[in-house]
């Protein structure tokens, strides 16, 4: 397996930045950080508090574009999280994006347990606005970006650890 991101170091949050629903009026709050684990490895952790008011309803993180990410048709994406119990969904983004536009798939987490979640790259699917664009198919190498979303219209506190990012 090759490393997307493996969050060793504090200074790996700059490589990413939050984008709530706070673009549109919404009301959603998230921070991403490195934290310490008990094993004394080092995760990402993404958390806040998801708000419907105000027509809300998603908090992200996402990777800072750094030219291509090297994804090849017929890989695949393995994450080892600990969630809350949430669906999240996971983001491709290409340079000729427009806004608000993605490949997405989504994964459940396990509420206090370490996961792995494989993530077949020919499987991610075109949405724009949350919604499903047909006919839309990703080139793997275009990937310059990654991202984590959720947009699950449940209100409230969420969390989510995420130790590594890999690519087999």
């Amino acid at each position: 397996m090759t490393s997307l991101f493996d969050f060793a170091q504090s200074s790996d949050a700059a490589k990413w930045q939050i984008v709530n629903d706070g673009v549109m009026g919404g009301r959603s709050s998230s921070q991403a950080s490195i934290v310490k684990l008990d094993t004394g490895e080092d995760a990402m952790r993404f958390a806040g508090n998801l708000s419907l008011e105000n027509n809300g309803g998603f908090a992200s993180v996402r990777s800072r574009p750094s030219g291509s990410l090297g994804l090849d048709p017929g890989e695949t994406i393995v994450l080892r999280v600990k969630g809350d119990g949430r669906r999240y969904t996971f983001n491709l983004y290409t340079p000729d994006r427009r806004t608000a536009f993605s490949y997405q798939m989504e994964f459940a987490t396990t509420a206090g347990q370490w996961t792995e979640v494989k993530l077949p790259v020919d499987q991610f699917v075109a949405h724009s606005f949350g919604r499903r664009m047909a006919n839309m198919r990703l080139t793997p190498s275009q990937v310059q970006s990654i991202g984590i979303l959720l947009g699950d219209k449940k209100p409230g506190p969420f969390e989510i650890l995420i130790d590594s990012i890999m690519v087999q």
